[in-house]
């Protein structure tokens, strides 16, 4: 990881992603005079802000990736695209400077990604051995900035992987959750949320990643004082596939047992004695489970059935013969 100057941070702060890629190179330090075709294998393409083509093995993949998992089937779709209409939008990256190792036929210049990693990808899998790139000169705490905020501006990251991008902000460039909110565009309590995963035990962490549970199951764990406690709550949401609404009165029932209780003794106490003696008197004449909802005379009567013999006895009852 780079080291990032706070001079450097201090500047990078309250810029939009646009300012943070500048137009024109700094001025290159003087070095001697170097014959003509050698100095011509040699340079980098210059950074005119204009897409180059520039061999895909020349590129090497940015090491400050916020998004860990990328869609195969997106992936292949893209490249299918990139076949029948080539790369409609070029990649960015950064001049790399040359390793001291590299001998005679080995002077191409190399360059770092730092947006289009899909378009990338997609286009080794179309077969492709040059892609559109506009070169910036940039320095490496820029890219991790730029990477960071490009990726959380879009919507594919999964939750986690979110919540990290916002982490890395946070740690790296000391950013707020109300500066974080506006240099992606979200809303800072949305910036919070995400923050909050991580308190998630990591066992729960990767279900969310790997999208076995929601954004909206996770943030109901939360509530939990424990990462035992979640990831046993986690567990049982599981294995009952409970919904994000099932999972909120789940939890809530962990925490407060005794309101639960009480809740549900009122609401069998609640209930008329007419409505519980018609359910009987509907029980034992159709043999079958019965429900009645009753709201000041208006509600509805809910029979369950447990197989195709007992709903075809029943529609014979009810005079369907």
């Amino acid at each position: 990881m780079p080291t990032i100057s706070p001079d450097t941070k201090r500047r990078a702060l309250g810029k939009g992603l646009e300012s943070l890629l500048p137009q024109r190179p700094a001025a290159p330090p003087a070095a001697a005079p170097v014959p003509a075709i050698a100095a011509a294998a040699a340079a980098p393409a210059e950074a005119t802000g204009k897409p180059l083509e520039i061999s895909l093995d020349h590129i090497e993949r940015n090491p400050w990736q916020t998004r860990k998992h990328f869609d195969e089937a997106q992936l292949e779709e893209l490249a299918q695209s990139i076949v029948a209409m080539g790369v409609v939008q070029a990649v960015v990256v950064r001049p790399l400077p040359s390793s001291p190792t590299q001998g005679p036929g080995h002077n191409a210049q190399r360059y770092q990604l730092i947006m289009g990693e899909r378009r990338w990808l997609a286009s080794r899998k179309a077969g492709k051995t040059t892609i559109p790139a506009i070169v910036k000169q940039v320095a490496d705490e820029q890219v991790l900035e730029m990477t960071i905020v490009e990726n959380l501006q879009r919507t594919d990251l999964n939750p986690m992987e979110q919540a990290r991008a916002y982490q890395r902000l946070s740690q790296e460039f000391k950013l707020t959750q109300e500066q974080m909110a506006t240099r992606t565009g979200k809303d800072r309590t949305s910036v919070s949320n995400f923050l909050r995963l991580l308190r998630l035990p990591e066992t729960v962490q990767t279900k969310v990643e790997t999208g076995e549970l929601s954004f909206g199951h996770a943030r109901a764990l939360l509530a939990l004082d424990s990462p035992e406690s979640m990831a046993a709550a986690a567990q049982k949401v599981l294995a009952l596939s409970l919904s994000v609404r099932q999972t909120e009165n789940y939890v809530q029932g962990l925490i407060n047992p005794e309101a639960k209780e009480k809740k549900e003794k009122k609401e069998a106490q609640a209930e008329d004695p007419n409505v519980r003696e018609a359910e009987d008197r509907l029980r034992r004449t159709l043999g079958l489970k019965v429900k009645i909802e009753d709201k000041k005379g208006r509600g509805r009567v809910i029979i369950e059935y447990s197989g195709l013999e007992d709903f075809d006895a029943l529609l014979e009852m009810l005079g369907d013969k």
